[in-house]
């Protein structure tokens, strides 16, 4: 084996254009696991002189799951500066366009005025996506310039010449308009690296060299299919990858980025390498969302670059329990238990931690002292010496219960709680600790009111799909007019979705311009509200027009119908983003419920994606 370390390859970095496309199937033969080839080069780590962070849980993590509400990004947002935008290690996050929502996002962020992390956005390969970004005055965005052929011959049906030229055009049209283009190398993973990355990589940098303006690129791990290990060969070699951009092709260390996906549970080690081997920055989101198995964990990427660097002023990992108590409570999303750094065990143990304050031997166990690093400290562990004090420190942690809402080791069903595990350890002679599900049981049988009801769940579940719902509406360009055409429009809608049985939109006045009924039995009860019908006082119109948001309120019995319903409504905003009227629907919970699993299809179908 050779130990090889070649600044500036005398390569010919020529396009090579085969008549058919190359697919490797000697490495990716698709009834078979992909399999990884070694060539015995190896390469001396060799890190940037700055390694970077970048954030795309607005755009590839929004893939993942329902769009987030504008306050949801501001407040997202907050985070980021707060984990790493203070010192510059998070530099940058990336938003969509495309929907009044996204652009709503993107001012508002702007409007934070943070130097870090800057707002950037994400396009198609399209003349009309870089002019909307120059129409934003966006003065970087990514675009999407596949690289494998498994994308230019199979899915863009161009070959390698063509796919090139059409990117570097798109590319000296950004440079142009004085935007720096950041071109998406999707799939390099699979990709001729000689025989088109490297040479289209080149011709970008001469494009750098003559506008004077920076051309980065992402190196797009679209498959999870890249490796970390030493003398492993192109394409799948991270390390190779990385080098051969920077010592054959001449792109700058701080120009390179590096996005990866988790298909082979190699996300965060393939970021980690791409660092050590040159790569300015990794592209990550929070808690690794992402389409498909997700991507790189932003912070597990802000540990790490502690870890390796000394600088412990660089991140506020503080922050991280706030951000993920956010996620579950706000986002009604579940961290998985186990989770690091933020998952509810993820530093329990069973080593004999007590409630009296007693901590034994917490270092043999503990990764670090996370109740300083991460405001954790580690999860008490119920058994028959912690006491009723124990049982309340349990109950409020673990519920999160602050403030007056917190539980008092003097409350009637702490005692109750507290003297069946006692009666377990007295009747049985058990000696483990209680587990958190053994907890949570009782916690449950004694005190039921601290938990969410299954309708609780249900109203959560039917807010968000009636959201989706009418947001989507409230996207298309014939509402605009708030004329017949709009008519016409709600009526296609709610014929397609029948459990929304009053569909309504007026104008800023709150006076009634359109209006859909479902069911024909409720027709002459709904005629109690005809066109021009002054909806100015009713809640579901004040609150959009007021904050320009979506508004859902509480689950009620409809009084046309009888029937369990939810309204939500909208702000419909013409093309400058200006408030035109409200849209509103009531929407039946037991049928729009019936049709869950093919609505949330029907929304992650919907997104915008990369990697597609």
């Amino acid at each position: 084996m050779s130990i090889i370390y070649n600044k500036g390859g005398d390569r010919i970095l020529s396009l090579q254009e085969p008549q058919k496309p190359q697919l490797y199937r000697d490495i990716f033969p698709y009834t078979s696991i992909c399999r990884t080839a070694f060539d015995n080069v190896l390469l001396a780590p060799c890190p940037a002189e700055q390694m970077r962070i970048t954030d795309t849980t607005f755009r590839d993590g929004q893939q993942a799951r329902p769009p987030y509400t504008v306050k949801q990004v501001a407040k997202i947002f907050d985070f980021l500066h707060r984990l790493g935008g203070k010192t510059g290690l998070i530099t940058a996050s990336e938003f969509f366009l495309y929907s009044a929502r996204d652009r709503k996002c993107v001012d508002v962020c702007r409007a934070r005025g943070y130097r870090f992390p800057r707002v950037t956005s994400w396009i198609r390969a399209t003349r009309d996506d870089l002019k909307l970004a120059h129409d934003m005055e966006f003065d970087e965005t990514g675009m999407l310039t596949s690289v494998s052929d498994y994308h230019i011959f199979l899915k863009l049906g161009k070959t390698r010449q063509q796919a090139m030229d059409m990117y570097l055009d798109l590319a000296r049209q950004a440079l142009e308009w004085g935007i720096i283009p950041r071109c998406h190398f999707e799939d390099v993973t699979r990709a001729d690296i000689y025989g088109f990355c490297l040479p289209f990589a080149q011709k970008l940098m001469e494009l750098a060299q003559q506008s004077g303006m920076p051309v980065k690129i992402r190196l797009c791990d679209t498959m999870g299919y890249g490796v970390p290990y030493p003398g492993a060969a192109l394409p799948r070699s991270v390390q190779r990858i990385v080098r051969t951009f920077i010592d054959e092709a001449g792109v700058p260390s701080q120009w390179l980025e590096w996005h990866g996906h988790n298909d082979f549970h190699k996300v965060l080690v393939n970021g980690v390498t791409a660092w050590l081997y040159g790569c300015g920055s990794i592209n990550s989101t929070l808690f690794g969302f992402g389409e498909r198995t997700g991507n790189t964990p932003l912070e597990a990427l802000l540990i790490e670059y502690v870890s390796l660097t000394g600088d412990d002023a660089a991140a506020d990992t503080t922050v991280l329990n706030e951000v993920a108590e956010y996620f579950e409570k706000e986002l009604n999303y579940r961290i998985p238990f186990n989770y690091p750094f933020v998952g509810r065990d993820f530093n329990a143990t069973s080593a004999g931690v007590h409630a009296d304050g007693l901590v034994k031997n917490e270092e043999i166990y503990n990764i670090f002292d996370t109740e300083h690093l991460l405001g954790r400290p580690v999860p008490i562990i119920i058994t028959d010496k912690t006491g009723r004090a124990g049982v309340a420190y349990w109950i409020n942690s673990n519920l999160h219960l602050e403030g007056k809402a917190a539980i008092s080791k003097k409350h009637p069903a702490v005692g109750q709680i507290y003297d069946s595990i006692m009666r377990t350890y007295e009747e049985t002679g058990r000696t483990t600790h209680f587990s958190h599900e053994e907890m949570t049981e009782l916690v449950q049988r004694f005190m039921p009111e601290l938990y969410a009801t299954e309708f609780d769940r249900m109203k959560q579940l039917a807010g968000e799909l009636a959201a989706n719902l009418i947001l989507r509406l409230a996207k298309s360009t014939e509402l605009s007019g708030l004329d017949k055409q709009a008519c016409t429009r709600m009526d296609v809608f709610s014929k397609e979705y029948p459990f929304i049985q009053y569909l309504y939109l007026t104008d800023t006045q709150g006076s009634l311009k359109c209006a859909a009924i479902t069911d024909p039995a409720y027709r002459k009860k709904y005629e109690a509200l005809p066109i021009g019908y002054d909806f100015s006082q009713r809640e579901w119109f004040k609150v959009p027009m007021q904050t320009g948001d979506l508004h859902i309120m509480d689950v009620y019995q409809s009084q046309f119908t009888n029937k369990l319903i939810i309204t939500v409504s909208c702000a419909v905003t013409d093309e400058n983003d200006q408030i035109i009227g409200v849209l509103g629907g009531d929407i039946q919970i037991e049928q729009l419920l019936k049709r869950a699993s093919a609505l949330k299809q029907e929304e992650k179908q919907g997104h915008g994606d990369e990697d597609l």
